[in-house]
């Protein structure tokens, strides 16, 4: 062997640069995945809280409608964190009067109302 012969290598494998630009890449793949993943689990928690909410909030609706007093109080299990508000006043239209439930939990809040005949439970208690 001479010193004069040439050491003939092939490129195989990546060079340090590339790894490093292919992890800084993946990584920030990743990390707005992450972001995004959280984002959307947070939206999907405060849906369910919307939905369960609703449909406690419909639940005293009826309720209220058979006696319609202003109330408050909290649910039973499972659903002890969300609370209730149920107030009847006067409308603006002769003879009505509006009911309105709110349910809150935590940062949330459903509100819905109706208008009610004001003899509603009037009637309801002479039909009995």
């Amino acid at each position: 062997m001479t010193s004069d012969s040439k050491v003939s290598r092939s490129p195989k494998g990546f060079t340090l640069l590339e790894v490093m630009i292919a992890l800084a890449i993946i990584g920030g793949v990743l990390l707005t995945l992450i972001y995004s993943l959280n984002y959307h689990l947070g939206i999907a928690g405060r849906h369910e809280a919307v939905t369960i909410a609703t449909m406690l909030a419909k639940e005293k609706m009826v309720d209220a409608e058979l006696s319609p007093l202003s109330t408050s109080g909290d649910f039973e299990a499972p659903y002890e964190a969300f609370h209730y508000k149920t107030d009847v006043t006067e409308s603006e239209f002769p003879g009505f009067s509006e009911l309105s439930v709110t349910v809150t939990a935590d940062k949330e809040s459903v509100t819905m109302s109706e208008l009610i005949h004001s003899n509603a439970n009037a009637l309801l208690n002479d039909a009995t």
